[in-house]
């Protein structure tokens, strides 16, 4: 409802005085480096449960989980200048091994911080006093809270730090060593086939196809609506249609980059 939505906003704008009062939380105990994670995560973190609750929905987990990590890489960029002892220097950064080495670091740190229940519960027990200063929509605030807050620290543990830091060009997108070496076509349309049929029963794989098709709509200007309803409606069926007919259908023989099984045995399967 409308109410809610005012609510959230409000909440939005108190969480910044929350982001203040951050450091509080830490105990003298931490080291530096885990001092600085915690004022990196704090920083962003109510910022992306705000956007999170407001966009509600499985489109916006792992933007928000990327969010919460998003100041890493000015961090990283910041001790590297330190530890070049003052002097200024190009960094030429997704080749930079140190920087890429020292992101993932900080990332995975930042993860493992995020994901601990004792970080969660306090977190959360903030965001519940947060809540009790709306006093009009208290409760349905905690209740957002408390639904959406879970799911969201599930999704920070999803995130992996090596791909996080190439999606912030801190490093470089790594080569698939694990391609056959061999030259033969038809040991690489299968390799390829295979590889496909990973990524099409990844949910995240799944979302980003949804995802784009839902943005290719835009450019139909006259049917965007009724687009994006079309593509919410069949996309997750021509993902299963998709899944289903390459593992149904040998298509490195239908293509001919594989050659027709031996005499005796069962002929590839025709495309429909």
């Amino acid at each position: 409802t409308m109410g809610v939505t005012v609510g959230l906003v409000v909440l939005f704008i108190y969480g910044g005085s929350w982001v203040c009062d951050a450091r509080e939380l830490m105990s003298s105990s931490l080291s530096s480096r885990e001092t600085m994670i915690y004022e990196v995560s704090a920083n962003c973190l109510f910022v992306g449960i705000a956007y999170f609750v407001l966009t509600t929905g499985p489109w916006a987990t792992r933007t928000v989980a990327h969010l919460l990590l998003k100041d890493i890489p000015a961090l990283v960029l910041q001790m590297s200048h330190n530890d070049s002892e003052g002097e200024v220097k190009a960094l030429e950064v997704g080749g930079n091994e140190n920087v890429c080495t020292m992101c993932e670091e900080f990332a995975a740190e930042a993860i493992k911080y995020l994901v601990e229940n004792k970080t969660q519960l306090e977190i959360i027990d903030i965001l519940h006093k947060t809540c009790s200063q709306l006093v009009p929509l208290e409760q349905q605030c905690i209740t957002l809270v408390d639904y959406y807050v879970p799911f969201l620290f599930q999704e920070i543990g999803s995130v992996q730090p090596g791909e996080f830091c190439q999606t912030v060009n801190l490093c470089e997108p790594r080569v698939v060593t694990s391609v056959p070496l061999s030259e033969d076509k038809c040991e690489i349309c299968e390799y390829a086939v295979e590889e496909v049929l990973l990524k099409l029963k990844d949910p995240d794989t799944q979302l980003d196809i949804l995802e784009l098709l839902l943005k290719a709509c835009d450019a139909v200007e006259s049917y965007v609506k009724k687009c994006k309803t079309m593509v919410l409606e069949y996309g997750p069926l021509i993902l299963s249609n998709a899944e289903e007919f390459l593992e149904t259908v040998d298509i490195c023989t239908v293509i001919h980059a594989c050659d027709l099984p031996y005499a005796g045995s069962e002929q590839a399967t025709p495309i429909q």
